[in-house]
């Protein structure tokens, strides 16, 4: 079958990679890059380091509000679409790339496949839980990452398609953990031991774009007991300008990082600080405690088992959970390595 992928943010392509590698021992992949991520850092890079394939399309919509960035793609994605005319069109997460690519093909009867599937953070004023919701319910193959993405799924009416593959997250961690030990400097250049340090990614709309929030949170990570290293989005640092902030002394603000550098620092933290699904997600298989700078998650079992925190843009909540540490148990509950090959083979058994 000809499978038409479609990415655009950073999260996407490390999810993207074991993925593309399992379609095409059996199917045909088209690849589109929507660039929603266009920074050298945070989109070609990792192309390079995890051996994706050059997109075929590169659409090069880059940023604009919600309705202009996703309008536009929807419009490119809808004409790459009859161009191909793939047998199904996978999606993958929850970016304004994800909900373009499902309503195009969804609206040129074109079978859908979404990749994590079935996530709720319940806040419906997040954009990510929006295009969470209506990509699910145009979906006709919904791969979820979680026994509650499942009955998320369930409790809105949605069963059929409903496949529990486990996160190729953990497949994308598994074979690129090894490479990252080997290969990442990460440490030694910025001068780190492990654990000596906290690790800190801020992007969210809810605190980039409320000053109180932002402030707050980099009140907390100036009275941290140990150095922050602060990969910063080209937004947040857009704000900082804006919000006239300057982080402290002992905040390593860097440039995001190639997927084998952040993966060497945040296996080594003492802890993380973020408002990054993937990074909370990430950190409880790492077995790295984590502090969310958030009110609400979508992976609820990082929660359960001890390995996360919910602390919103509290500077004393962010300080006291952080030098906390903590943790928790640990289980297989987002999967055993095997998504990838899972989700080739659904789609091979779907397709005609």
């Amino acid at each position: 079958m000809k499978v038409l992928s479609v990415v655009g943010a950073r999260p996407q392509f490390i999810k993207c990679a074991p993925v593309s590698r399992g379609l095409r021992k059996v199917h045909e992949e088209v690849l589109v890059h929507t660039g929603q991520h266009y920074d050298y850092l945070l989109s070609e890079v990792f192309f390079r380091d995890l051996g994706i394939p050059a997109p075929d399309y590169h659409l090069d919509i880059g940023s604009g509000s919600h309705g202009v960035q996703t309008g536009r793609m929807l419009a490119a994605v809808e004409e790459v679409i009859g161009k191909e005319e793939p047998g199904i069109v996978l999606v993958y997460g929850d970016t304004n790339s994800t909900l373009a690519g499902a309503l195009a093909a969804a609206k040129m009867h074109v079978p859908v496949a979404h990749v994590e599937a079935g996530l709720r953070s319940f806040d419906r004023r997040m954009p990510e839980e929006v295009n969470r919701v209506l990509t699910d319910h145009c979906s006709d193959i919904l791969f979820c990452p979680t026994a509650t993405a499942v009955a998320n799924l369930a409790a809105e009416g949605v069963t059929a398609g409903v496949h529990l593959t486990g996160d190729v997250m953990v497949d994308a961690l598994r074979e690129n953990l090894p490479l990252a030990k080997e290969r990442s400097t990460a440490l030694t250049d910025l001068g780190l031991s492990r654990k000596g340090y906290y690790l800190a990614t801020v992007h969210r709309a809810g605190n980039t774009d409320d000053p109180a929030a932002l402030r707050a949170i980099m009140e907390a990570f100036s009275r941290l007991d140990a150095p922050v290293v602060f990969p910063v989005h080209p937004r947040t640092r857009k704000k900082f300008t804006e919000y006239r902030i300057t982080p402290a002394a002992n905040v390593r603000v860097v440039e995001p990082l190639p997927y084998f550098d952040m993966l060497t620092l945040l296996s080594g933290a003492r802890a993380v600080l973020t408002d990054s699904g993937g990074v909370q997600k990430e950190a409880y298989i790492l077995e790295v405690p984590c502090v969310t700078l958030r009110e609400n998650t979508e992976w609820v079992e990082t929660l359960e088992d001890g390995w996360n925190v919910l602390v919103g843009a509290d500077a004393d909540r962010i300080v006291a959970e952080a030098e906390r540490g903590g943790g928790g148990r640990h289980s297989a509950r987002f999967g055993d390595g095997h998504a990838a090959a899972r989700i080739a083979a659904i789609i091979r058994e779907f397709g005609p």
